[in-house]
């Protein structure tokens, strides 16, 4: 048998062999014990050897002794060793240990991503296909159970899974949730993988290597400097490492992704702050009167914090509108003026359909109108006030009507003078009969007589239909969409990369692009047909043979 002692400090070491002696006793008397710490028999055998190195004579006549200790029992262990060896765990704390990466493996799954946007654009369009907010009654109304929706669906299914308030909904705030977490998992496991690998500066030192990629060819006579040059006038991010080349450009477009996935995430975020945290309420006032914003408006989630500007007293100045030459309405307006708790004004605007008012983070929309009341003079005395009350006839939306009572008004039949309006710019009368009477517009001061009383419409009064909302998600759902565009336009951007090598006189050539693969070629030919030859009188000694 040979040995050979620390070879990398001696590299001339003359090594004389040593003869070892088949010990056969050893097998017919070993008879281990592994559970008993009695009956050991120790055997050692101790060989000495001489050494002979390179270094001079300074280990000359030194012996180097190796005791070697056999037992018929394990050894023990060291307290390093014991320290090391996990204690009746070892199994569990490698599946704790590869737990996260398995959880980060399934929640980037795109699968399971995919699955998820379809389960919230579902939960979406069921959001809009089910009336929101209605009380219970409502509900057991339109979902019957002895008729349920495709034999399944009734009330239960609304207000068991909270679809009367979908998107503040355990199930869609869930499920969003999860949408979230598994665009962050994918963004972690290989989006940002991918940008720190091509951020690299990857010099290849091998021909063979550079032929291998997508596009590949050689110039015979030309410089890896002048290549550079090119590269670098076409957009190009060049470096350069003796003989190779290494260039890039789009590396944007392999951060889009990430600003794709943070885009999405910051959706989601704002949508579900909208949510959870914002207040919604509307108001049918008068001209003339007041409200108070915290009077109207009511939280839809568990985040709602109302503000100061809640305790904001608002007045109705004036209600008008707005009138196509054919008689329909074309727009109203609101004159409204906003007060603080002292009684000062802070703001007055007149707003009107798609013109809301902002103020303190709290929106008023223009959304509806009513008639409210009917001012008129009665054989000359008053004003009187009469409110106009909603009727239904033959399907019409928008008609008012009034009475004034004629005559003996503590009688069980009282009859009057009926006034009926589709809007706020003329009035048609009727006699205690029903019949025609006339039509007078507001303000015309023209009067009417009818069964013996003289009659002067004064003025329409209006109610202002108004909404009102607080939604602090509505910036982050703003930035999230434009961040989006943008990115998923960036994302267009192809990253491609090149790598050349000096080899000779011979320059050899690689590339490749993650989009525009058809492009890509004819833009490397433009490129090296741009490239200068070069005679060989001027080109610099190069090593032979660089890669290959």
């Amino acid at each position: 048998m040979e040995t050979l002692l620390n070879p990398s400090k001696t590299p001339n070491l003359f090594i004389p062999k040593t003869h070892l002696f088949k010990l056969s006793f050893l097998h017919s008397n070993f008879n281990p014990q592994p559970h008993s710490s009695f009956n050991r028999r120790p055997l050692s055998i101790t060989i000495t050897c001489k050494v002979k190195t390179s270094q001079g004579r300074k280990n000359d006549g030194k012996n180097i002794s190796k005791k070697i200790v056999l037992t018929d029992s394990a050894p023990e262990l060291s307290n390093e060793e014991i320290k090391a060896k996990p204690k009746g765990g070892g199994k569990a704390w490698g599946v704790i240990k590869k737990f996260p990466k398995r959880v980060l493996a399934i929640l980037s799954n795109l699968p399971l991503a995919i699955g998820e946007m379809f389960t919230v654009a579902g939960l979406m369009a069921l959001g809009t296909a089910i009336d929101q907010g209605e009380s219970p009654e409502y509900y057991f109304q339109k979902y019957p159970e002895e008729n349920p929706i495709f034999g399944f669906f009734t009330w239960r299914w609304v207000l068991t899974l909270g679809f009367d308030h979908m998107f503040s909904s355990p199930v869609f705030l869930g499920t969003l949730i999860l949408l979230g977490t598994s665009l962050m998992a994918c963004t972690y496991t290989t989006q940002i993988p991918l940008v720190k690998v091509a951020r690299r500066w990857s010099f290849l030192q091998s021909a063979d290597s550079i032929r291998k990629q997508e596009f590949s060819d050689t110039l015979p006579q030309a410089s890896v400097s002048d290549l550079g040059v090119i590269l670098m006038g076409a957009g190009y991010e060049v470096f350069l490492k003796g003989p190779s080349l290494y260039a890039f450009k789009g590396l944007a477009g392999r951060f889009a992704p990430i600003g794709v996935h943070l885009a999405m995430l910051l959706i989601m975020a704002g949508g579900t702050l909208s949510a959870t945290g914002s207040f919604r309420g509307s108001v049918t006032v008068p001209q003339g009167l007041n409200f108070v914003m915290g009077d109207v408006l009511g939280p839809t989630g568990f985040l709602s914090t109302p503000t100061e500007a809640f305790n904001t007293e608002v007045h109705v100045n004036k209600f008008y509108m707005d009138y196509y030459d054919s008689g329909e309405v074309s727009q109203f307006h609101t004159d409204l003026s906003l007060f603080d708790m002292n009684g000062k004004e802070v703001m007055r605007k007149t707003l009107s359909v798609n013109d809301p008012l902002r103020y303190g983070g709290i929106t008023i929309y223009q959304t509806d109108w009513s008639f409210s009341a009917l001012q008129i003079l009665k054989d000359g005395e008053g004003p009187f006030n009469l409110a106009m009350a909603p009727l239904t006839i033959n399907g019409d939306k928008k008609l008012f009507g009034t009475f004034l009572p004629v005559g003996d008004t503590d009688s069980s039949n009282v009859k009057g003078i009926s006034m009926l309006a589709r809007d706020l710019q003329s009035i048609v009368l009727y006699d205690k009969q029903g019949k025609f009477a006339g039509v007078r517009r507001p303000n015309s001061k023209l009067p009417i007589e009818i069964d013996g009383t003289k009659i002067v419409i004064v003025d329409a009064i209006g109610s202002s239909g108004l909404d009102l909302k607080t939604d602090p998600g509505v910036p982050a759902v703003y930035a999230g969409f434009g961040a989006l565009m943008l990115t998923t336009c960036i994302s267009y951007l192809s990253h491609a990369q090149i790598w050349a090598l000096q080899d000779g006189t011979t320059v050899i050539v690689g590339g490749k692009t993650n989009r525009a693969k058809a492009e890509f070629p004819d833009e490397m030919n433009r490129l090296l047909d741009q490239v200068p030859e070069i005679v060989e009188s001027s080109i610099s000694k190069k090593p032979d043979n660089i890669g290959g």
